[in-house]
């Protein structure tokens, strides 16, 4: 029951409280925030994203300037008939057990180290260095078909042409591997000497800066190696066969050329490695003999 005073009224009740408005956003209001949100971040996010962009090309240019960007060329854009080759039986390298290997190795992991090239002036990539690389993919690529071979990952020269310095780079790797013999290092020195594009004609000079990361003792063997080579040309059949002893011996046991003619005509008459090093042996022993 309830109470009333005495003018026969009841106590007025307290209203309930008015409902709290949302003051979350409706779907439209959101969509609304949400646009103005992003216009105001746009401006800065594309100052960022340019400034990426300008590192990222700036980046790429660095590593364009300094010979470290790398490329894939088609096998056919690189040809190897500019620089002459530091090998002297290149059909023996090619089909040596060696060669298998790096095909092998090529097969299950792919090429690992970059060939190095450089653009002539008619635009065209001639080969500096990588030759069994190259040899290796082009064997592949003729075996199999397969496209995979048909590329090859390479470094293109920058810098200032310098032709002597191409022959260097180009016998770098193997002189750092032992991988060539004294014949060969010589040859290499002949070449140069004979090219048109390189100031010195003088071999035995050019051995110098040809190979002047190796000990002075070495560079004297090819300087002894050139001096063979020169004197007694084709008639030397197997100049790999020769060790470097036999090769320093016999060169110091004809100082000059017109004594190497008697040499040369029993050389022509060799029909192999081993009647070559026994007329070579032949000699050092006979010039021993009349030095006693």
């Amino acid at each position: 029951m309830t109470s009333k005073n005495k003018f026969g009224f009841a106590p007025v009740e307290a209203e309930a409280p008015a409902p709290r408005r949302s003051r979350s956003p409706g779907p439209m209001g959101a969509a609304v925030r949400d646009t103005a949100d992003t216009l105001q971040e746009r401006p800065e996010a594309k100052v960022e994203h340019r400034r990426r962009n300008a590192d990222d090309a700036r980046q790429v240019r660095e590593a364009q300037d300094s010979g470290r960007l790398l490329v894939d060329l088609p096998l056919a854009d690189v040809s190897v008939d500019d620089l002459p080759r530091d090998r002297i039986d290149l059909e023996a390298v090619a089909a040596a057990d060696e060669m298998e290997e790096l095909k092998s190795s090529i097969q299950a992991r792919g090429q690992k180290e970059p060939i190095e090239v450089y653009q002539t002036d008619n635009g065209t990539y001639q080969l500096k260095k990588g030759w069994r690389r190259l040899t290796a993919l082009k064997q592949l690529l003729a075996e199999s078909g397969d496209p995979k071979f048909a590329t090859v990952t390479a470094r293109i020269e920058v810098g200032a042409h310098d032709r002597v310095l191409r022959y260097v780079d180009m016998v770098e790797e193997n002189v750092v591997r032992e991988d060539l013999t004294f014949a060969e290092m010589a040859q290499v020195a002949i070449l140069a000497a004979q090219d048109p594009e390189v100031e010195e004609t003088d071999p035995a000079e050019l051995v110098a800066r040809l190979y002047g990361a190796l000990h002075k003792t070495k560079r004297s063997y090819i300087r002894s190696f050139v001096f063979l080579l020169t004197a007694l040309g084709d008639d030397l059949k197997w100049p790999k066969a020769v060790s470097r002893n036999q090769g320093v011996e016999v060169a110091r046991t004809i100082t000059s050329i017109p004594q190497a003619d008697a040499l040369r005509a029993q050389l022509a008459l060799c029909d192999t490695e081993d009647a070559q090093i026994k007329v070579l042996s032949e000699l050092v022993e006979a010039a021993k003999k009349g030095g006693r």
